[in-house]
């Protein structure tokens, strides 16, 4: 069982960065794809990034390319999101995921989830 933890969230202001961090444990976290989740409210839950075990190759969200790299460091056991340039429509809760699916995508190919963590942007 994984079990993992989002921290870095809060409130910013139009233009500014926050950098979110995934505590992973419980696993072997070299082996997992890791993702990246947002959910803002009365919206469904959006795919943001995601970093392969294998490869560290990334993929990401057309609204966030450029803007929100994500970068891992197994010997930590962590997983980044860098978020820059924020805009008030980034406001969200984000979640950090992990599959053992080769598909990062879609959130229903990942087996373990955070909790969430706030994000705020405001204008």
């Amino acid at each position: 069982q994984v079990q993992l933890v989002e921290s870095g969230g809060g409130l910013v202001q139009a233009g500014d960065s926050l950098r979110l961090s995934c505590a992973a444990s419980g696993g072997t976290f070299s082996l997992y794809n890791m993702g990246w989740f947002r959910q803002a409210p009365g919206k469904e839950r959006e795919f943001v990034g995601a970093i392969r075990w294998r490869t560290d190759y990334t993929h990401y969200a057309d609204f966030v390319k450029g803007r929100f790299p994500i970068s891992r460091d197994n010997a930590k056991n962590t997983v980044y999101l860098q978020m820059n340039s924020l805009k008030p429509e980034d406001t969200a809760l984000y979640y950090c995921a992990a599959t053992t699916n080769s598909e990062v995508t879609g959130a229903r190919y990942y087996q373990y989830w955070g909790q969430g963590i706030q994000v705020t942007v405001s204008s």
